[in-house]
């Protein structure tokens, strides 16, 4: 594939101790799938059919291996001796831009894994391709709040130019996000299976927690964030 085509995000831990991480994605600008170089050995937690999510629509006679943990594969073994509190500097670098945050490794790994699966082949993951393309680390929640759905009436408006009746009332995105949270249930049953300490599995943990509270501001209206272009329109008059 052309470099051309590739968008490259890389994270970079360093620690105390001196030691550093490096991890380089790269992302097919066209498809925004991950474009995985490096060969690793598959282990057996990497099989579809192994806690394969009640969600996942692939079949096992047509995919051996779930696409999501092939993806994190080499983090989950960069990390498995690490514990969640440990402290690093964490940089992600985009072409745009540079990030950097002294925090625990969980949270690192919290945004690494959020791009990742959602750059995977997942069919369920896929909906947060375009999030992916503009990735913003060691988001909180109200920012993830505003980027899931401010992306997906984005695609409503798209899909409203080709005639399709827009979900503004966010039904539809409501009811993704309990896949979503099903995924990663399975990724978590998956990696507990293995003898880790704790980083991989708590920053699995962040991203559910987010997956979960969603829907719980879809079903207020979002009106936690209401506030924000109450004030607009105030000045508006």
């Amino acid at each position: 594939m052309e470099e051309d085509n590739i968008y490259k995000i890389q994270y970079e831990f360093r620690f105390i101790n001196g030691e550093s991480k490096k991890f380089e994605l790269k992302i097919d600008e066209k498809l925004l799938t991950l474009v995985n170089n490096k060969q690793l050995k598959k282990p057996k937690w990497t099989e579809l059919s192994y806690e394969q999510c009640s969600c996942c629509p692939l079949n096992k006679k047509e995919y051996l291996y779930c696409p999501t943990a092939l993806n994190i594969l080499g983090l989950v073994e960069e990390f498995k001796n690490m514990y969640s509190y440990e402290r690093c500097l964490v940089y992600c670098t985009t072409v745009e831009r540079t990030y950097m945050k002294e925090t625990s490794i969980q949270e690192g790994l919290f945004s690494v894994f959020g791009l990742v699966m959602a750059t995977s082949a997942c069919p369920i993951m896929k909906l947060f391709r375009p999030m992916a393309r503009f990735h913003l680390p060691f988001s909180s929640l109200e920012e993830t709040v505003v980027r899931s759905t401010s992306m997906y009436l984005l695609r409503q408006y798209f899909g409203y130019k080709k005639g399709e009746k827009p979900d503004l009332a966010l039904k539809g995105l409501n009811e993704h996000y309990k896949k979503v949270q099903d995924v990663n249930e399975g990724i978590l049953r998956r990696i507990n299976s293995l003898d880790l300490k704790d980083a991989e599995k708590n920053a699995i943990i962040i991203l559910n927690s987010f997956a979960q509270i969603l829907p719980i501001e879809i079903e207020e209206k979002l009106e936690s964030l209401e506030y924000l272009f109450t004030s607009v329109s105030r000045y508006e008059k």
